[in-house]
């Protein structure tokens, strides 16, 4: 059954969890200015490769946290409008709370929260995750110079990160040319290759299956742009 936390057990709580994290960590808050202590966690899930998504949504990020983040590779940064909800969670736990990731909510300020452990409380933890992945959603990626990540629709090459990288690849294309070539935008064809059995969602990312390579999809990761896949022109959907 779900826990109520005070101040002092959503503080303790909400460290283990992220100590805890394995697979994946989603932290959730207006407010984002962290604590040397949360600062070191999350620096020990960065070099564990852990996937870290942090989302904020009431003001710029300081200087700091600018500097800091500039450092971590596997922890993705989003701004949300009108965001006001504390949810915190990894593949186990979720604190839904009054707590804001903020310096000064954590050290002076009466908080409460609920605990919801995956394990006992499975449609509670799965509607909080689902709801945190529509957040998710909805949310503005940034990048490390606080630039907004333009969404996979609004860039010059529909999402495909690398085309000018498959031009070389013999009868082979990227998601976004491919969905071009078959009148779909990028997200609609994604939906469809991971219906059909071609892609599976693996921590909030699309991985290519063993039904997906036999198909003739490959990954390929551009040292610019990142991991993306090719696919036959001819391919079935």
């Amino acid at each position: 059954m779900a826990k109520f936390l005070n101040t002092s057990a959503t503080n303790y709580f909400l460290e283990e969890l992220i100590k805890d994290a394995k697979d994946r960590l989603i932290l959730i808050s207006p407010y984002l200015k962290l604590n040397d202590r949360m600062k070191e966690l999350l620096a020990d899930k960065n070099r564990l490769k852990i996937d870290v998504r942090m989302v904020y949504g009431k003001s710029e990020l300081q200087p700091l946290e600018i500097s800091w983040l500039k450092e971590l590779t596997y922890i993705r940064t989003s701004f949300c409008k009108n965001l006001h909800a504390k949810c915190y969670l990894n593949e186990e736990l979720c604190i839904v709370t009054s707590l804001n990731l903020y310096e000064f909510s954590q050290v002076n300020n009466n908080e409460m929260g609920i605990l919801i452990r995956r394990s006992e409380d499975g449609d509670l933890y799965r509607d909080a995750y689902e709801e945190a992945q529509r957040i998710i959603r909805i949310s503005d990626e940034v990048r490390i110079s606080m630039e907004r990540v333009p969404t996979m629709e609004e860039k010059p090459d529909g999402g495909a990160n690398a085309d000018a990288e498959d031009a070389d690849v013999i009868g082979k294309l990227s998601t976004s040319k491919l969905a071009r070539k078959l009148g779909l935008k990028t997200l609609e064809l994604t939906d469809k290759l991971i219906a059909g059995g071609q892609l599976e969602m693996k921590s909030g990312k699309p991985h290519l299956t063993d039904k997906g390579k036999q198909a003739g999809g490959e990954f390929r990761m551009s040292p610019r742009f990142g991991a993306y896949f090719l696919w036959p022109e001819s391919l079935s959907l």
